[in-house]
């Protein structure tokens, strides 16, 4: 036991020598920013802060550790309208959570990005005209997480990365990890670290990069294969606490925050509160948040579309007799490009 809370320390100490690791004059560097985005409906819906308080699958996302907290089997999909329906750019994500042993949980998801139909176009047709493609991007997660003590859990996530568009594609690979604390009489005080995006650099290829050369000396056409330099992930490194009020055996009140270190833009803060009432036949949360980063209330100076308020809420209705239950959730996130609205549903089955 002593050892596990020494590491755990260490770990902190190591965390908070990097807190102020992100540097916006590598903004825009980085390519599978995708990756940042927060594709679950009840967890966005308060900035993403409480990456101690998470469970379930979509823990997956934001601290893996969170993951070993799923009940038996969870299954959930989430749809989100990214930017306004101007933009006609959807997001899918669909996940399963498999309790395995005593202890551990397994859990996989997907993650889909469609950015609609775009005009083809050349140099001889700037316009168009000549037929549409479809840019997308997927990335599927694989994860473990385990309860190590009654206090301290901890967990993996392999994540694989596609990149296409017209006939160009890029394939990486990327790691994350996560560790959670909990402390408290009432197990109502929760710290966690968890790094994201780490892995070896992207590039893309396909015959999309080949062009026809015509050798003006001998009339003859020469294909040739354009070079590409490659990218890194967009790595990011976050630290964060949260307290619950317990008011009754019915209702509890989080309060949640997490430091956000970026490698390839600015840092961010994140604040989060949510409210849960639990009767017997259903129970309500109600969550808001806020991400904060420098300049992020100047248009010209703000660097990404992934900061200011948001807001939402859930509801969960039990069914059956083995404490098997249906959730519903909503949120909205307001950015300086638009408006992000996602709904998703979630089953958790008993034994």
């Amino acid at each position: 036991m002593l050892y596990k809370k020494i590491t755990f320390c260490c770990a902190i100490m190591l965390t908070f020598s990097f807190s102020y690791a992100g540097n916006e004059d590598r903004a825009g560097s980085a390519g599978a920013t995708e990756l940042l985005i927060n594709p679950w409906a009840k967890s966005s819906s308060w900035g993403s802060a409480g990456i101690s308080s998470v469970n379930g699958l979509e823990a997956i996302f934001l601290n893996v550790a969170g993951l070993a907290y799923a009940e038996q089997t969870e299954i959930q999909f989430s749809r989100t309208n990214w930017l306004g329906s101007i933009t006609g750019i959807g997001l899918n994500a669909a996940g399963l959570a498999q309790k395995v042993g005593e202890s551990g949980v397994f859990g996989i998801s997907f993650v889909g990005m469609n950015y609609g139909d775009l005009q083809i176009t050349t140099t001889e047709l700037p316009e168009g005209g000549v037929g549409t493609f479809n840019p997308s991007s997927m990335n599927f997660n694989i994860a473990y997480a385990k309860k190590f003590s009654s206090s301290i859990s901890g967990g993996i996530n392999l994540k694989v990365i596609s990149q296409s568009i017209s006939n160009t594609r890029a394939q990486g690979i990327g790691f994350d990890a996560g560790i959670r604390y909990v402390t408290g009489d009432q197990e109502h005080i929760k710290f966690a670290i968890s790094l994201k995006n780490v892995g070896p650099p992207m590039s893309f290829s396909g015959d999309g990069l080949s062009i026809d050369m015509l050798n003006p000396s001998t009339s003859i056409s020469i294909g040739m294969q354009q070079r590409v330099s490659s990218f890194e992930l967009p790595s990011q490194l976050n630290i964060g606490a949260s307290y619950d009020f317990n008011f009754n055996e019915s209702s509890m009140l989080t309060l949640a925050g997490t430091f956000s270190a970026n490698s390839f833009s600015k840092d961010q803060f994140r604040t989060g509160v949510e409210y849960t009432m639990v009767t017997k036949k259903a129970s309500f949360s109600l969550t808001a948040g806020f991400v904060y980063e420098d300049a992020i209330f100047n248009s010209l100076e703000t660097s990404t579309a992934l900061s200011g308020p948001s807001g939402g809420f859930s509801f969960q209705f039990p069914f059956g007799e083995s404490g098997s239950d249906i959730g519903i959730d909503y949120a909205y996130r307001q950015s300086i490009l638009g408006g992000i609205h996602s709904v998703g549903a979630r089953i958790n089955i008993g034994e």
